[in-house]
């Protein structure tokens, strides 16, 4: 354990950087206080609907649950704990009388910690806290330079890489993209591993199986001590629902491993309106509060106290060809309603992302991630996964859009950080120096406060047009294809324990000798 702790602690060590780099890694801060790792809201969330159709919408969740039911297919275990709850088992169909599943949810925790192995990393989830991690599930990766293809380990490692090197991202997310390279029943060793050698932020872990959720906690015990897992979230799995209204076996027993293990779990039914939830906005919410609930409370019946995140994923489709429909406005506004809900249940909440149906980072894109993004924000929502890289409806993670979304989160480190009223902020002493008619540019007051005053983008191009034209006139995606190679080729990885990175290797080689190769 002090072998860990002693590494956790020099793995954040940062190099020193000057200039530009220096002043944008101070407002990636500004406003959270010394070094925070994450946002501190300092703007009100939004809330759409009234207590009357809250209370509506809640109603119909309880009357989904009790009169039609949830599936628990392939995992006894799960319909055991529910009849302990007293639910209604019948033979795979659980049915909840109203109030259950609240009563159950009690001992969930409204904020906790999930610790990196760099401290200075560790974040806050719940509350007032909002984290940034990237997209998360694309089998396909592409670039301007060579299209769309298949994600290998060496693409996923380089997005851990530039999620590591941008101040604006918080944690190191999970399945950035699927490494389609290696064996199914392998690569989520190297997976995990990646996260571990190539950043000190807080990562998850699989969820494909109960077996690889257990080897993902169990590398997490050799990096932080078996102890410390015990008592601390280390690791997150991201849950999906296989709406409507069934939990699989592989989804519920992966659940409860990390449950058990203390670990949290993100519960996150995907609705397609129209496909998998009804196309109306109402029910799909209500579905979505149903089914969260359900497995946000067999977390608790596994381990009560174990952390848990209210996920969601609204999003619609097109009905006229049966495509999927990312970053428009109606699901959009249904997270301001998943916000308020989870509120009510007091628990942290996953919501939206920088989500697109476009297949270029281009205007779509921007325009349909920005919807959702500002959703997300608004919304309340405290761990915001898919904050960038998600492209042509979550089947492309790209490298371009990676770069522009992650300086979308930049801005929106200065937007959650609202508008600071003080002695300096009222800035009267500049007007008294300026007077009528004048101008602030030089003034001291100006001085003072011109590096922190404004975010600085990196993919902006605020030149005259004929400054910008001679520089070869590129858009938005062609200076973040420059920004994305220069961010690998100067990537450092942060200090990692020799001790501790031979015991993973030792780990993975032994699994990996244990198992034949599966491809399927």
């Amino acid at each position: 354990m002090e072998a860990a702790a002693d590494q956790a602690t020099t793995g954040g060590a940062r190099r020193e950087r000057g200039g530009r780099n220096a002043r944008r890694e101070q407002r990636a801060h500004a406003g959270q206080g010394p070094g925070r790792p994450y946002i501190i809201r300092n703007i009100p969330t939004y809330d759409i609907l009234s207590e009357e159709n809250l209370t509506r919408i809640e109603t119909t969740a309880d009357r989904i649950l009790a009169e039609i039911g949830i599936e628990f297919r392939d995992d006894p275990a799960a319909l055991d704990h529910w009849r302990r709850a007293g639910a209604r088992v019948d033979g795979v169909r659980v049915t909840f009388e109203p109030g259950l599943l609240r009563e159950v949810l009690k001992t969930a925790p409204s904020t906790f910690t999930q610790h990196a192995r760099n401290p200075d990393k560790t974040v806050l989830i719940g509350g007032d806290a909002v984290v940034f991690a990237p997209s998360y599930g694309s089998p396909f990766v592409m670039d301007l330079d060579q299209g769309r293809r298949y994600g290998t380990i060496e693409d996923f490692r380089n997005f851990i890489k530039l999620g590591q090197a941008s101040p604006w991202l918080h944690h190191s997310g999970g399945t950035i993209c699927e490494p389609v390279d290696l064996p199914v029943n392998k690569r989520h060793l190297e997976m995990v591993y990646s996260h571990i050698r190539y950043s000190d932020r807080p990562f998850m872990g699989s969820v494909t199986a109960e077996e690889r959720a257990e080897d993902s906690i169990e590398m997490c015990r050799m990096l932080f001590g078996a102890p410390f897992v015990e008592e601390n979230c280390v690791i997150l799995g991201n849950l999906n629902v296989n709406s409507p209204l069934v939990w699989d076996g592989t989804m519920t027993r992966v659940l409860r491993a990390y449950a058990r293990a203390n670990q949290g779990t993100v519960i996150v039914p995907f609705i397609l309106g129209g496909a998998m939830g009804p196309v109306t906005n109402a029910g799909a919410i209500a579905q979505s509060l149903a089914e969260t609930m359900a497995g946000c409370a067999l977390a608790q019946l596994e381990r009560p106290g174990a952390p848990v995140i209210f996920g969601n994923f609204l999003s619609s489709m097109s009905l006229r060809s049966g495509s999927p429909t990312f970053g428009t406005p109606e699901p959009a506004i249904g997270s301001m309603v998943i916000g308020q809900l989870a509120r009510r249940l007091g628990l942290p909440l996953r919501c939206s992302g920088n989500f697109t149906t476009s297949k270029l980072p281009d205007a779509q894109a921007m325009t349909e991630a920005t919807m959702s993004m500002l959703a997300a924000i608004h919304c309340g929502a405290n761990f915001i996964l898919h904050s960038a890289g998600f492209l042509d409806g979550l089947l492309s993670m790209s490298y371009e859009k990676f770069v522009m979304d992650t300086d979308l989160c930049g801005a929106l480190h200065s937007y959650l950080g609202g508008v600071v009223v003080d002695d300096n902020q009222l800035a009267l002493d500049a007007f008294r120096e300026v007077g009528p008619g004048s101008h602030f540019f030089g003034c001291q007051h100006t001085m003072a406060n011109y590096q922190t005053a404004f975010w600085d983008s990196e993919t902006a191009d605020n030149d005259p047009f004929e400054k910008w034209e001679a520089a070869g006139a590129d858009d938005a995606a062609g200076r973040a294809n420059k920004l994305w190679k220069k961010r690998l080729a100067e990537f450092e990885a942060p200090p990692l324990d020799a001790g501790v990175d031979a015991a993973l290797r030792d780990f993975i080689a032994r699994k990996d000798a244990a198992m034949e190769d599966a491809w399927y």
